[in-house]
């Protein structure tokens, strides 16, 4: 199948949200959930609810993944093959560009003459020099591609079916995102479906450049092959291997933040792999307490259905120089939490509990932030939420 382009401008066709900091399932706003009486600073977020502009013509699949190039371009990353039968054939296509406002700018992707495009698409992400990279999460996926901003193929690394673990150094295995770090030029990939590493590339070539495990040890291929179901502990540092690395993000002053899904925490390393420290969120989230209903189910049942996938899937960072809060989308709670990124202290959460009114998240999946500071978030959700969200950054207030 050949690669096709779209381009245009288009009608509103995404369902999004308003803002608000509420605890699951709570109508009362609060900035930051804190037990202390000391006052907190805690940025703050208003959701626009015109964004973005999707073509009518067209119906997003699970959104995978969002990411903001140096132009502040948003770009959505959607599995066309996850459309609803019935609208099958006004499924988008997998890349999906728009600008700040909201605008459609283009879209591409697909199957293509000289390469291997990934069976469920799950990262994007860009280079110093503006090229895409693609990551995909199902068993067979073992490539990255990398693609010029109008869908050129440039390069892929690794091959489908290939996959020999977690010591093969030419190909992954269900890698779920990228990061380019322009300091050395390379490329992080979070690694983590069905392997448990951090693999580091260089961003020209391809070529391995090293490898970890959580705290730095080397990542072990699981019995049989397949990603054990978590363990979980209420106390103590948490298992020793990665269970579903599913993003990472390096920060202004060189720190690499590997979000570890199953094991519901993120862990901070230098660019070579030296293990500095960690949190857990949602570590000991109990069942569910809720009442009402959600796509026609009981919320409390959705909740309780989050509990076993984890709880860290995507972070970012706030765009001040510093970056000073570092934000976790959190999908048993289906909030982002806000951190004070040093300290890794949790100050507070923000979004507006389970469900498909503006707001509300079901299943939270990825977050990014632009240079203003404006928050992203995608959800991959059988049952509906199949969007990107923009949340309007309004600034920092204090709270108790």
């Amino acid at each position: 199948m050949k690669r096709t382009m779209w381009t245009g401008l288009g009608v509103l066709a995404l369902v999004a949200v308003v803002a608000g900091f509420r605890p699951i399932g709570l109508g009362q706003p609060i900035a930051a959930q804190s037990g202390g009486t000391t006052a907190r600073q805690v940025p703050q977020f208003q959701v626009d609810p015109a964004w973005p502009k999707l073509p009518s013509k067209w119906v997003l699949g699970l959104v995978s993944n969002v990411a903001v190039d140096a132009q502040d371009h948003v770009w959505v990353l959607q599995r066309p093959d996850t459309v609803k039968p019935e609208q099958k054939a006004m499924a988008a296509p997998p890349v999906l560009e728009f600008d700040a406002a909201g605008n459609f700018v283009k879209g591409w992707g697909g199957p293509g003459a000289g390469y291997e495009w990934p069976d469920s698409e799950h990262g994007i992400s860009f280079d110093q020099k503006g090229n895409v990279w693609l990551a995909g999460s199902d068993e067979h996926d073992g490539q990255l591609l990398k693609f010029t901003k109008d869908g050129k193929f440039v390069m892929q690394v690794g091959h489908k079916g290939q996959s020999k673990g977690n010591a093969d150094t030419q190909n992954m295995h269900g890698a779920a995102d990228v990061f380019f770090y322009g300091k050395t030029n390379e490329i992080f990939v979070a690694d983590g479906y069905f392997n448990n590493r951090v693999i580091v590339l260089d961003a020209d070539t391809g070529r391995f450049k090293r490898m970890w495990g959580a705290f730095g040890n080397a990542p072990m291929d699981p019995p049989g092959g397949k990603r054990p179901a978590p363990v979980f502990s209420e106390d103590g540092p948490g298992a020793d291997q990665f269970n579903n690395v599913h993003s990472l993000r390096i920060s202004n002053d060189g720190l690499v933040y590997v979000t570890d899904r199953a094991n519901r925490r993120v862990q901070v390393f230098t660019p070579d792999g030296k293990y500095l420290k960690q949190v857990f969120v949602s570590r000991n989230m109990p069942p569910s307490t809720l009442s009402g209903m959600a796509f026609g189910k009981p919320i409390r049942q959705l909740a309780d259905s989050l509990l076993p996938g984890g709880s860290a899937l995507g972070a970012a960072f706030s765009a001040d120089k510093e970056q000073r809060f570092l934000y976790v989308a959190d999908r048993i709670r289906e909030q982002v939490a806000i951190l004070d990124r040093k300290s890794l202290e949790i100050l507070g959460y923000f979004g507006d509990g389970i469900g498909p009114a503006p707001g509300q998240f079901y299943v939270l999946h990825d977050i990014v932030a632009d240079s203003k500071g404006n928050l992203y978030t995608a959800e991959v959700n059988e049952l509906g939420n199949r969007r990107a969200q923009k949340f309007v950054y309004k600034g920092i207030s204090s709270t108790h």
